[in-house]
């Protein structure tokens, strides 16, 4: 490959990582280098990550050996990730990462563990610096360096001392359950933005600490249950005790279901399971209704008109005139178990569209003119337009979301609420069925 160095990116013990560009296709990619006659840990990183092919795990892109300033180097080609690494990302977030994409990563790296495990493969060496964050803000592990494969013949151990679990600490063993109390220090420096142990001073009082004491990493307290759990899953001192990769990948902190998404604002916030989720519909117009209630104490008809009315100026319905509702043939009658009188009772209560004053009892200013401020029958009028407002607000509002593909959750919750109080009333209501209003027509009307 024919290929210039850049700018470098990061450093290791032996090796340097550099930003390079491919001289023929213009492809960026990373670089680590290190000079040869002390390149054997990139020589078994280049083994091992040759034969990997993982989205979670960096990906391998070739190498080489060159002669730059005198010098002889061992070059190894991988995916280069320009927004770095997960320390990067702690860095420029001035500290701890939210919860949210704290669960992301740890998911990401589960995955990647996953792979690595899958394939016989220890990495050894998991932290947030050998974390990388993409560009679709998802992680990938990287780093092989530490690598090795459980069958090997190898036993030494290696790694980051504050990173090592109490059996590598004590030189015993490392495998698999090492990478899993790693990955609980890192979901530690993900949280508070520091590396587990910040009071132990050096290397050697941290490898004596975790070997042979009875102490685990501090779980932080402005984390969420689930997560506390999911760290004491990782954190036994007895590795046989530690959750496997597959384990953790079930538990509630990295369940995918949990994961919070991010709305039209770019706020985060949980995947709602149903249109009429709690969280989803307590959170609409919540300013506007707040404005609202905080002008002066009303009752409950009157505040529900008032939303009605604000429903019915949303740009959703495009400011259409009520339709006529004296008009009878174009209502069909789809239950009627009362009396003549109770069905002409409705029809009398048809009148002109009522205009809310600013009078906060139960009465309706209508064509100028003020109801009874008897309670029964204000009800019953209240009622009777309420339904009338809701069934048009309902028709034109689905009418156009059949096009945009949109849905207001709160319309079901003032549907029900308002229907039941006027069926509580009434014995027979009517729908709407004129082809201008019809919700399921599948070529709706504007």
């Amino acid at each position: 490959m024919d290929w210039t160095r850049g700018g470098t990116i990061g450093r290791g013990s032996t090796s340097v990582v550099s930003v390079a560009t491919d001289n023929y296709s213009g492809d960026v990619f990373a670089v680590k280098s290190s000079e040869l006659y002390r390149a054997e840990s990139l020589k078994r990183e280049q083994r091992i990550l040759s034969t990997l092919s993982c989205p979670h795990v960096v990906a391998y892109k070739g190498c080489d050996v060159s002669s730059e300033n005198g010098k002889v180097l061992y070059n190894l080609f991988m995916e280069y990730a320009p927004k770095g690494t997960v320390v990067d990302a702690i860095e420029k977030h001035g500290g701890g990462l939210d919860e949210a994409t704290v669960r992301s990563y740890t998911r990401g790296i589960l995955l990647g563990l996953r792979f690595l495990h899958g394939n016989g493969i220890v990495h050894c060496d998991i932290k947030g610096r050998n974390i990388l964050v993409t560009d679709d803000d998802g992680v990938k592990i990287a780093d092989l360096g530490c690598a090795k494969r459980v069958n090997g013949v190898s036993s030494s151990v290696s790694g980051t001392p504050l990173y090592m679990a109490p059996e590598v600490a004590r030189g015993e063993q490392q495998g698999f359950p090492a990478d899993i109390w790693a990955l609980g220090c890192t979901v530690i420096e993900m949280a508070t933005g520091k590396a587990p142990w910040p009071d132990v001073d050096d290397p050697l009082s941290a490898l004596y600490r975790i070997g042979f004491s009875s102490d685990v990493p501090e779980i932080p307290n402005n984390i969420s249950k689930q997560a506390k759990d999911f760290l004491t899953k990782c954190l036994k001192r007895n590795p046989f005790e530690r959750w496997s990769v597959i384990q953790l990948l079930a538990h509630e902190f990295v369940n995918e279901s949990k994961f919070a998404v991010n709305g039209r604002d770019g706020s985060q916030s949980e995947t709602p399971t149903s249109v009429l989720n709690r969280q989803l519909w307590d959170s609409m117009e919540e300013i506007d209704t707040n404005q609202i209630l905080s002008k002066k104490p009303c009752f409950p008809t009157k505040c529900l008109m008032k939303r009605i009315q604000l429903l019915v100026e949303d740009d959703l319905v495009f400011s259409l005139r009520m339709p006529n509702w004296d008009c009878d043939e174009n209502w069909v009658t789809v239950r009627s178990n009362g009396s003549l009188e109770e069905e002409a009772w409705v029809s009398s209560s048809n009148v002109d569209e009522p205009h809310m004053n600013d009078d906060y009892g139960l009465g309706l200013e209508i064509s100028g003119q003020k109801t009874s401020n008897n309670f029964e029958s204000g009800c019953k009028t209240s009622s009777s337009k309420a339904c009338k407002y809701v069934t048009f607000i309902l028709c034109t509002k689905l009418n156009y979301c059949n096009d945009r593909y949109t849905f207001n959750a709160i319309l079901p919750v003032v549907v029900i609420g308002i229907l039941s109080s006027y069926l509580l009333t009434h014995k027979s209501f009517k729908v709407l069925s004129h082809p201008k209003y019809n919700f399921m027509d599948p070529n709706p009307h504007p």
